[in-house]
């Protein structure tokens, strides 16, 4: 691996430093600098809205979606430049979480599958932050099987009838398309059914539940789809071929969910840096400094993993399936970090005002939004399967449903 900047990289690093020192938006440094996990603080400006003004001038002069082509946003940078731009854009970056969906998941599956026609229409606005999009996979009884999801799409005509039911949609409440994948042939088994679609998410029959959260946000809705009609012309890829659609998100999903996982290392060392405990300083406890050494090595562990994959985007190959090891040790190492620190701290662990917490709660705001980190983009179970056999070879995991069609699989109602 090589950590270091080409000469034509430097550069590039320059002209980027350069812009974002001229163009950011500083008045909001400090409260982007304190936001909690999962959250933007902008202070008493609208997230939304700043999100958006900052992604469109980010557009504006070429610095959205960098390694997207020219013609649908972007500049047709290298995927080392795309990584430069992300380190050099700090906290400004946490801005552009409202489009990561979109941009990050939804925009590689539009750009495989959509007529040329659509992705002009679509990707430069998609890119400028115009537009936001959502993905609609989950559902109530599907669980962690995408593939066992039951919103039906029926033809009629040069139309699909949609009716069912999508829960845990990221920012479905502020989108304006979202890619659908249903279920058109039950006959058949599961993951040979499907189909995918977009949509616009103000279609008639479109309802969408904010769902409130233990940490008091409600990012996740519930959808539901009470006869909505969208035409075939919206479909991507063919009929029946939805699963083999979906792979190109999911796979895009666990590449850009799993990059931005924070561990909360840095927080718990600035933390017990600081904090007494009855023995004393918390730093002096060899309990604690256990606890962080091997945390310590789960980080570098984690940046390493990280450096390889950027080393190989550089060479220009495509991350395999190993990139699930990073969501999968991130998120539990979050989580574990958390549960510390809040009872490291006693009764002031408690506290969840950033305005009197240590370290602006940011360890009770993982510790709130670390189980939705452990299940969005693949659960844990779902990621040890794909590691145990697409990484290390192992036998696949037993699946009693394999090869039966979708209606002759057993439900509990």
């Amino acid at each position: 691996m090589d950590f270091s900047d080409t000469k034509e990289e430097a550069v590039f690093r320059e002209e980027v430093q350069a812009w974002i020192k001229g163009n950011a938006p500083e008045y909001l440094y400090e409260p982007l600098s304190t936001s909690g996990f999962g959250s933007t603080r902008t202070g008493d400006y609208d997230p939304l809205a700043e999100a958006k003004k900052w992604q469109k001038k980010k557009a504006d002069a070429g610095w959205a979606c960098i390694q997207w082509p020219s013609e649908y946003g972007g500049r047709g940078a290298t995927p080392i430049q795309s990584v430069i731009w992300n380190q050099e854009e700090g906290v400004y970056g946490s801005l552009s979480r409202t489009f990561i969906i979109g941009q990050g998941m939804c925009a590689p599956t539009m750009m495989a599958y959509a007529s040329e026609e659509q992705k002009q229409r679509y990707l430069p606005k998609l890119a400028s932050g115009e537009e936001v999009w959502c993905q609609l996979f989950s559902e109530p009884h599907g669980g962690s099987d995408l593939a066992g999801l039951r919103t039906r799409a029926e033809k009629d005509g040069d139309d699909w009838v949609i009716n069912g039911q999508k829960i845990w949609t990221s920012g479905a409440h502020y989108s304006d398309f979202g890619i659908l994948i249903t279920r058109t042939d039950p006959d058949v088994p599961k993951h040979k059914g499907l189909t995918m679609f977009f949509l616009d998410m103000r279609s008639e029959g479109v309802d969408i539940v904010p769902i409130k959260q233990a940490n008091g946000d409600s990012g996740f809705n519930e959808v539901y789809f009470d006869n909505v009609r969208i035409p075939d012309v919206q479909r991507l890829g063919e009929v029946g071929e939805g699963w083999k659609v979906s792979l190109t998100t999911l796979m895009n999903e666990r590449l850009a969910i799993g990059g931005s996982i924070a561990t909360g290392f840095p927080e718990i060392k600035a933390l017990v840096d600081e904090l007494r405990v009855a023995s004393g300083s918390a730093i002096e406890d060899s309990a604690v400094r256990s606890k962080l050494a091997d945390w310590y090595a789960k980080s570098a562990g984690l940046q390493n993993t990280a450096s390889r994959a950027i080393s190989a985007l550089s060479k220009g190959e495509t991350p395999g399936p190993e990139n699930s090891i990073g969501k999968l040790v991130a998120g539990g190492m979050m989580q574990d970090i958390a549960k510390f620190a809040l009872d490291l701290q006693g009764l002031p662990g408690a506290i969840m005002d950033p305005e009197i917490a240590s370290g602006s709660a940011r360890l009770q705001a993982m510790l709130m939004r670390s189980p939705a980190v452990r299940i969005e983009g693949g659960t844990d179970q779902i990621l040890r399967n794909i590691i145990s056999e697409r990484v290390l070879g192992l036998p696949e995991d037993m699946r009693a449903d394999k090869g039966l069609p979708f209606n002759k699989i057993p439900t509990g109602n």
